[in-house]
C-alpha cells in the first residue's frame, strides 16, 4: 500500500508580492539620492535668489570651471584626504561611536611622521613605509585613550575626543617653535624638509600631477568594504552598533569591540595628512592643512557610510570648494559654498531617513500581504481536503 503526495504548488500570489517588493527595494534605493540631489538644488537655488543672486548663473560657473584640466587634478588631490577622513569617521559610525577627534590625530599623526623623517634618511620605500606606519600608530593611540576612558570609566568618546583635540593641537603648538623640532622660515614656523626619499609617486598629468595616494585611497576604502562586509570583526562591528545588549548575549565583546574600533578610526585618521606631508608640502608647518576631521564627519553622511558613496561625496565637497573660489571671483558671497555645502548634507540626511521609514512601512505592508496570502492558500487547502477527502491503499 502507498499513499500519493504531491508537492506543494508556488503560490502566484505570493511570488507577484515578492517581486514587487524586490522592484521597490530598487527604486527606494534610487529614489533616495534622486530625492536629496533635488531638494538641495532647489534649496540652493533659493538661497541664490534670497542673495540677490541668479542661480542658473552660478551653476554654470561651476561646471565650466571645473572641467578645467587643473581644476580637476586639483579636485582629484583634495578630495583624496577627504576621503581618508571620511573612512576613519565611518569606522566609528557603523558601531555608533562618534569621533569627533580625526582631526587631531590625523594632525599630530602627521606632525609626528614630518618630525621622524626630517631627522633621518631612509633608502625610499623603506622610508616611506616607516612613516606611514608612524603616523598610523600615533593616530591609533590618540584615538585609543578615548576608546579606553569609554570602556573603563564611561567617558564618552565625544568630550574626550574634542578634549583630545585641544590637547593635540598644544603639543603641536610646544614642540613646534624654533630651536625645539621646527625651523623659522619667513613668518612660517615648520618642521625639517623630508628627504627626497621620502617623496610620495604621482601621475604624470597636465598641468599638474595627481598625487598617488590616490591608489593607498582606494586600497583603503577597499579594505574598510572587505573588513566591514566579509569578515567576522566586520560582523560584530555591526552587530555592535545595531543593538549592545543583542551582541553582548551573543557572545560579543562590546569593550573590546569599542576599543579596536577607535584603534582603526584612528590609524585610518593618520593616514589623511600623509598625501600632504609626502606629496606636496614634505614638512609639518604652521601652514599644515586643518579642518579635515570635521569635514570628514559631513562627508560620510553624505556617503552613508559607504566606501563607493564615500568617494563621491569626497569629489563633490572638494568640486565645490574648488568652483567656490571662482564663485567668489565672480563676484558672489564668500559664504555662499559653505551654505551649499551644508544644505547638500542636510537634505542627503533628510531624504535617506525619509525614504529609510517609507521603505520600512512599505516592507511591513507587503509581509501583511504576503501573510495574508498564504493564510487564504493554507486555508483553501484545508477546506478542499476536508470536502474531497483521498485515500489511496
Amino acid at each position: 500500500m502507498s499513499t500519493s503526495t504531491k508537492n506543494p504548488a508556488k503560490n502566484p500570489t505570493v511570488d507577484a508580492i515578492a517581486k514587487s517588493a524586490t522592484r521597490d527595494k530598487v527604486i527606494l534605493a534610487i529614489a533616495a539620492p534622486v530625492l536629496a540631489i533635488v531638494a538641495a538644488m532647489v534649496i540652493s537655488s533659493l538661497v541664490f535668489l534670497a542673495s540677490g543672486e541668479n542661480p542658473f548663473r552660478a551653476y554654470g560657473i561651476m561646471a565650466d570651471y571645473g572641467h578645467y584640466s587643473d581644476s580637476q587634478v586639483w579636485i582629484i588631490n583634495k578630495a583624496v584626504p577627504y576621503y581618508l577622513s571620511a573612512l576613519a569617521v565611518a569606522i566609528g559610525f557603523r558601531m555608533n561611536l562618534f569621533n569627533i577627534g580625526v582631526d587631531g590625530q590625523y594632525r599630530l599623526a602627521a606632525f609626528a611622521a614630518a618630525a621622524v623623517g626630517g631627522a633621518i634618511a631612509l633608502p625610499g620605500a623603506i622610508q616611506i613605509i616607516l612613516l606611514i606606519v608612524i603616523a598610523m600608530l600615533v593616530g591609533a593611540i590618540w584615538s585609543g585613550i578615548a576608546g579606553l576612558l569609554k570602556t573603563t570609566r564611561g567617558v564618552s568618546e565625544v568630550i574626550t575626543t574634542i578634549m583630545l583635540n585641544a590637547i593635540a593641537a598644544s603639543i603641536i603648538g610646544y614642540f613646534l617653535q624654533d630651536g625645539r623640532l621646527a625651523i623659522k622660515d619667513g613668518n612660517l614656523l615648520h618642521t625639517k624638509f623630508l628627504p627626497e626619499s621620502s617623496h610620495f609617486f604621482s601621475f604624470p598629468t597636465h598641468p599638474k600631477p595627481v598625487l598617488g595616494f590616490v591608489v593607498i585611497a582606494v586600497l583603503a576604502g577597499a579594505l574598510y568594504w572587505f573588513g566591514i562586509n566579509r569578515t567576522r570583526f566586520g560582523f560584530d562591528l555591526r552587530a555592535v552598533g545595531a543593538s549592545e545588549p543583542a551582541a553582548e548575549a551573543s557572545g560579543v565583546s562590546v569593550k573590546r569591540m569599542v576599543v579596536s574600533s577607535m584603534l582603526l578610526s584612528g590609524a585610518a585618521a593618520g593616514l589623511v595628512g600623509m598625501p600632504t606631508l609626502l606629496g606636496e608640502s614634505f614638512q609639518y608647518g604652521t601652514d599644515f592643512p586643518a579642518g579635515i576631521g570635521f569635514t570628514g564627519i559631513a562627508i560620510a553622511l553624505l556617503g552613508r557610510n559607504h566606501p563607493v558613496g564615500m568617494a563621491f561625496g569626497a569629489l563633490l565637497w572638494a568640486f565645490l570648494d574648488r568652483t567656490g573660489s571662482r564663485l567668489e571671483f565672480e563676484g558672489y558671497a564668500q559664504e555662499i559654498v559653505g551654505v551649499i555645502q551644508g544644505v547638500i548634507v542636510l537634505c542627503v540626511v533628510i531624504a535617506y531617513e525619509i525614504v529609510r521609514r517609507y521603505g520600512l512601512n512599505l516592507q511591513q505592508r507587503k509581509v501583511g500581504e504576503e501573510l495574508a496570502a498564504l493564510s487564504r492558500t493554507t486555508n483553501a487547502d484545508k477546506s478542499g481536503k476536508s470536502d474531497n477527502p483521498e485515500v489511496s491503499a
